[in-house]
């Protein structure tokens, strides 16, 4: 497989260093093109990849190429590449937010093969979870191929466009939610006497610990809360505090603003 990236944002050179880094892919089968042939060569000098003169050359180069400009340039650039992507029988990835498949089709051709993902932050340090999912021409073989290559920069589910929404909350604006949950607990310890920098690894380890457990257990989350709380201990008054100020109630409040906003945002 030939890959070509039509983008170099951080998440399209997160994506090519986990590439590289997994050896999924020799650098030789590897481009990209960027807004200009100067950043272009840079880029893939760092990166150690190949550049291409422009997208039309690199579509014609690569049987698979990943959108991952941002969203407004996006359709600019499929409604000018429409034909020879269609010509060339591509198989078009797009990481840009806030495009349907259907949108994708409509700026490419019914007849190409195309597929939607969506990754997360936490792709720049191997860690990301992306949601996929692909439109009718897709195959299965196709699909976990595309699944397989963002395996390698985390973790990959493939779920129904519908779902996307709850997906965007889920995996997309939580990591702002736990940052915020992290620093809260930081500065109680910092108000209990921790200095800043120490309190705050203290609870990022907590809770990257705590996250592993919940993966690595058969246990559901309720079960290892039952595992943590002794009979009258400290941890059960702590819960009890929090769920006094409706800490689940308000959790579940912000995923669900973040779905209504996705919603507003789509028209």
């Amino acid at each position: 497989m030939k890959l070509g990236f039509i983008g170099a944002g951080n998440m399209a050179t997160a994506i090519i260093k986990g590439l590289l880094a997994k050896n999924f892919l020799p650098a030789t089968d590897i481009y990209i093109t960027t807004s200009s042939s100067e950043h272009t060569e840079t880029v893939a000098k760092n990166l150690g990849i190949q550049s291409a003169h422009s997208n039309a050359d690199l579509i014609e180069i690569a049987d698979t190429v990943i959108i991952a400009v941002k969203p407004h340039i996006a359709p600019i650039i499929l409604n000018e590449q429409r034909e020879l992507l269609t010509k060339r029988k591509s198989v078009l990835i797009s990481i840009a937010s806030g495009l349907t498949l259907e949108n994708l089709a409509e700026l490419t051709s019914s007849e190409q093969k195309i597929v939607k993902v969506m990754p997360n932050m936490n792709v720049s340090i191997g860690q990301s979870v992306s949601a996929i999912c692909g439109n009718q021409l897709i195959t299965k073989e196709e699909l976990d191929l595309v699944a397989a290559l963002f395996n390698v920069v985390g973790s990959t589910y493939e779920i129904a466009e519908k779902d996307f929404r709850n997906f965007t909350a889920l995996a997309g604006c939580s990591p702002a939610f736990t940052y915020l949950y992290i620093d809260a607990m930081s500065r109680a310890g910092v108000k209990n006497g921790l200095p800043k920098a120490m309190a705050t690894k203290i609870a990022a380890e907590a809770v990257k610990g705590s996250a592993q457990m919940v993966l690595d257990s058969e246990d559901t989350p309720w079960d290892l809360i039952d595992k943590v709380c002794s009979p009258g201990g400290t941890t059960i008054a702590g819960l009890v505090a929090l769920e006094e100020e409706h800490f689940m109630a308000t959790v579940i409040k912000g995923l669900e603003a973040t779905i209504k906003r996705d919603q507003e945002l789509e028209g």
